[in-house]
């Protein structure tokens, strides 16, 4: 049996972040802030990043999705590209939730079947080699109180945080002199939020870039 190290970790893999928030709180802006990325967008909002010159790819449907993932994977054009940014899976969820249900006539079996292919395309994406991935999601509260990422049903929200190293919430101080928005790296008495790596402080600022090196030792 061959043992393998855990220092190290990450390092080759690449940093793999879901970050869920409010509307209009700043998740798409903070694409800007990845070292070198790519979007894959299905929200239709990318206005916040037009001060920028980032490219995109809109993501109308799962075919789309499945092409950008193929050429993620075998392209020679996206060995460039540092971070590769999913806007947002909520809004994905959404787009195979209303598909699904055209062809199905029990509800149930929509979602159910979403809850599978969504499984399987964020463990294809946040598994890629030698890449950052940005994942974003909306922000709803759960029967408990908490904040956690918003997704279509009840099981596939919940299921979500499970997948990831690295959840955490946006949000704003509007208290201080002025506003300022953070990342909220730890869970609360109101909000779900994790940091595996051990190495970020429980608010840090909303820069990936800053993230990722913090999060690799760099």
């Amino acid at each position: 049996m061959q043992l393998q190290s855990t220092q190290g970790i990450g390092l080759h893999s690449g940093v793999k972040i879901l970050v869920y928030g409010r509307p209009g709180i700043g998740k798409t802006r903070l694409i800007s802030t990845a070292p070198n990325p790519v979007i894959f967008s299905a929200e239709g909002g990318l206005l916040s990043l037009s001060q920028y010159n980032l490219p995109f790819r809109d993501i109308k449907n799962l075919n789309d999705l499945y092409d950008c993932w193929r050429w993620v994977t075998t392209s020679a054009e996206a060995r460039q590209f540092e971070t590769i940014c999913l806007d947002s899976l909520s809004e994905i969820a959404e787009v195979l939730l209303a598909a699904s249900k055209a062809n199905v006539k029990d509800a149930r079996q929509a979602y159910l079947e979403v809850l599978d292919r969504m499984m399987v395309l964020v463990r294809q994406f946040r598994d890629l080699p030698n890449k950052h991935v940005y994942f974003t999601a909306k922000q709803e509260t759960n029967d408990h109180g908490f904040n956690t990422p918003s997704m279509p049903g009840r099981k596939l929200g919940p299921e979500l945080p499970y997948h990831f190293d690295l959840v955490f919430q946006l949000d704003v101080e509007s208290h201080a002199t002025p506003p300022y928005r953070f990342l909220r790296t730890q869970p609360d008495h109101s909000n779900i939020a994790k940091d595996r790596s051990g190495r970020l402080q429980p608010i840090e600022r909303p820069d990936l870039s800053y993230i990722i090196k913090t999060v690799l030792g760099t």
